[in-house]
């Protein structure tokens, strides 16, 4: 019921959303490091933010979700650090804002959540490890601001970001719906579990605008709401969970790996824009052409072969990773290495994915 609720209001506000960024020229114009031929609208984040109010509206009336809302304030932190990220995308995406300013917004929503209980509690680390409060804000703020920005750093071709981010918050449901099941008592409605269904159906809502060609983009204010949304969700869960859970310790350090694992692409492509623009001399920041993305343009691929290898790639590592948690770790790692290998020949010979998508 969440994911269709944020589903369906994403779906519907997406069309005022689109004809509100041409009234405002929140349109992104056709420059050097893009792909698209035309001008196109953004601030589709602002449909994405109302679908994920509305699930958490639906969500508190819910007879088996009430207990969730009545019993933490967790959620309505989310919501109100959503807000202020969202905001502050949308003005970005209107008129552009300095760095500094879009990294201050980033901590003052995250400082939010953390303010209302969405923050790290111990680090599942040698067993439990407990470190001094603002350690524990600190290192979360950081999750925050890194998934936030890796997400923006994603969001190049029409479709990517918001299939990826579905691809991730959908492997993370289903380990923290497993996890949740051994929880004292058993619970599988969690803040994570909530978070991440509400998140998928904004994604599934926002991809039918987005496909290429696209008719609108997500913006600022749809790439850093998602990237906050999905760092919320891991915050949640990964602070909550008892390393010693039969759940967790399928994988020894599943509580840690899990969340990298799940933002692995997004992560790997900021990584690489960082190392990239320092060795150039130029500040991490600053935009260019060469991100995964737009390599595997070079490769030869089209538009949608491109998104649809990338989302291949992200399925692979985050799918992969949470599989152990569910299958026998020898035939885990079968499969993986076998879409390993369709994956590597699809993305570096263009021929076989013609063929093949």
């Amino acid at each position: 019921m969440v994911l269709l609720v944020a589903a369906i209001t994403t779906y519907a506000a997406t069309n005022l959303v689109r004809r509100l960024a041409l009234a405002v020229g929140a349109v992104t114009p056709v420059r050097a490091r893009d792909v698209h031929s035309v001008p196109i609208p953004r601030l589709g984040g602002v449909a994405m933010f109302v679908g994920f109010a509305a699930a958490v509206l639906v969500g508190s009336r819910l007879p088996f979700l009430g207990d969730l809302f009545a019993t933490s304030q967790e959620i309505y932190g989310v919501l109100i650090g959503a807000a202020v990220i969202s905001l502050l995308g949308a003005i970005d995406d209107v008129r552009e804002l300095d760095w500094l300013t879009k990294l201050a917004g980033q901590v003052i929503a995250a400082g939010a959540m953390a303010y209302f209980g969405v923050q790290l509690w111990s680090l599942p680390v040698a067993g439990v490890t407990v470190l001094p409060g603002p350690v524990l804000v600190t290192i979360t703020i950081i999750i925050v601001v890194v998934s936030t920005n890796a997400v923006n750093f994603v969001d190049g071709l029409d479709g990517l970001a918001a299939g990826v981010v579905f691809i991730s918050a959908g492997a993370f449901f289903a380990w923290a719906y497993l996890v949740s099941r051994d929880f004292n008592p058993p619970n599988v409605f969690t803040t994570a579990t909530f978070i991440t269904a509400a998140l998928m159906g904004c994604c599934l809502g926002f991809l039918p605008h987005n496909f290429h060609p696209a008719r609108l983009f997500m913006g600022d204010a749809g790439a850093l709401l998602l990237g906050l949304l999905l760092a919320a969700a891991t915050i949640s869960m990964t602070g909550s969970v008892d390393p010693s859970s039969s759940a967790a310790t399928t994988s020894a350090l599943a509580a840690v790996a899990l969340p990298v694992a799940i933002m692995a692409l997004p992560i790997l492509d900021m990584g690489l824009a960082v190392v990239r623009r320092t060795r150039r001399g130029q500040v991490p920041w600053k935009p260019d052409a060469h991100h995964l993305h737009h390599q595997m343009l070079k490769i030869g691929h089209s538009h949608r072969r491109a998104v649809a290898l990338l989302y291949l790639w992200a399925a692979l590592i985050a799918v992969g990773a949470v599989s152990f948690a569910f299958f026998p770790p020898l035939a885990t790692w079968a499969v993986i290495g076998v879409v390993l290998v369709l994956a590597a020949v699809l993305t570096w010979h263009p021929g076989s994915s013609r063929r093949t998508l």
